[in-house]
Order: structure tokens, then sequence, then C-alpha cells
């Protein structure tokens, strides 16, 4: 159960319902996320902003789903693991050894985006002060200093999303349910 409201369309104050409105058209249904956002429209308004941002940087959308799933996982999202399974699935049809792996924190078989994983993981756990030779593995993985900050635009839009549903402990919509961590799923029931 939410301990935050989950708003829908009608129930969301004015400034958030052609938001939600936009949104359950694109997906087919309304992502408790959005509707736990939509408390603050401020908050909604971020997040639609900030992913449209990250959307279109210079990272491919394999590389924007490796930093979001490592970053929903660590932070222990259960809501944001399950949506971005299904994104990186259904939508990106990403081999499900590399989902999976994702979903676990292992190591990725291909070298370039396990470095984005790890570099991801590192930026996570020391707050963005990574380490000299972090940064030099990154780099040396073929990715630029421009990419090390859209790692941390990335971080920033999962933080945004994760911690909300976190304190909220936003229930997975039934639409994602097959995309669960049923081990990070379970709080969130």
């Amino acid at each position: 159960m939410s301990r935050l409201p989950i708003q829908t369309i009608d129930s969301a104050p004015a400034a958030a319902q052609d938001r939600l409105r936009t949104a359950a058209q694109a997906n087919g249904f309304l992502p408790n996320l959005l509707g736990v956002l939509a408390n603050a429209p401020t908050a909604l308004e971020t997040y639609q902003t900030v992913s449209a941002i990250n959307a279109r940087n210079s990272l491919t959308a394999t590389e924007r789903e490796v930093i979001q799933i490592t970053a929903a996982t660590y932070n222990g999202c259960g809501f944001c693991v399950a949506g971005h399974t299904k994104l990186a699935t259904k939508k990106l049809q990403l081999p499900q050894e590399l989902v999976d792996a994702l979903r676990g924190t292992h190591a990725l078989s291909d070298p370039k985006l396990n470095a984005l994983a790890q570099f991801t993981l590192q930026v996570l756990e020391h707050k963005g002060q990574v380490s000299d030779l972090a940064l030099q593995a990154f780099r040396a993985a073929g990715y630029t200093d421009g990419q090390v900050l859209e790692v941390v635009l990335g971080v920033s839009l999962a933080s945004l999303c994760n911690y909300s549903n976190n304190l909220a402990h936003t229930p997975i919509n039934a639409e994602l349910q097959p995309y669960a961590n049923q081990q990070l799923a379970a709080y969130a029931a």
C-alpha cells in the first residue's frame, strides 16, 4: 500500500492533469509513479522534462537503460526495475542475459556496457566522488567527458524516481508485474 496518494487524472491537482492524461495515452495505462509524482505537479514536470532531456543525450538507448536499471537495482526500487525491464525487453529488445545481469548487478559480457554499469555504480556508491582510477577506466572504455556528465544526468533522473517510489512504497502496476524482480517488489506490495 502506498504511503502517498496515487493520483488519478481526475483526482490530481489541475496543474498535473494534462501531463497525466498524455502519459496514460502514451503508455496505455497510468504508471503509479506518475500518480505519486502528481502530488507535487512540479515533481511530475521535472520527471517528464528531465526524461525528455536524458533521451536526447549522446548515449544510446541501451546505454541509458544500463544506467537506469543499474541505479534502480542499487537503490532498491522495485517499481523502476520493473518499468525499465519492460522497456529494455519489449521496446529495445535487449538480450535477456544483459537484462538479468543488470538486475543482479553482475558483470556484463559487453566490455563497454560493463564499464558503463561499473562507473554508474561508482557514481552512486561514492555520490559522484569517484576515484581517478574509476574515471580513467570509464574513459578507456571509449566514453567521453561529456558522457561522464550524462551518467550523472541519468543517475539524477533515476534518483528522483527511485527515491520517490521508495518513500511512497509505490505499488507496481499490474502491467509491470511480469517484469518485477520479486526480491525488490516485496516491499511495494
